[in-house]
């Protein structure tokens, strides 16, 4: 019964991490994004 529990909380930290590393990844993409489109509009506009 030990092992059972200690597994079910190594899975749930496993699974709490990969959630909070992907949201991260998700707001680099967004911040990323946004610094091209900004950049494009800038060109856009000297053109």
């Amino acid at each position: 019964m030990t092992i059972v529990r200690i597994s079910a909380f190594v899975f749930s930290l496993v699974t709490l991490v990969a959630c909070e590393t992907i949201e991260g990844a998700g707001q680099n993409l967004s911040s990323a994004g946004s610094a091209i489109s900004d950049a494009s509009n800038e060109v856009q506009q000297d053109l």
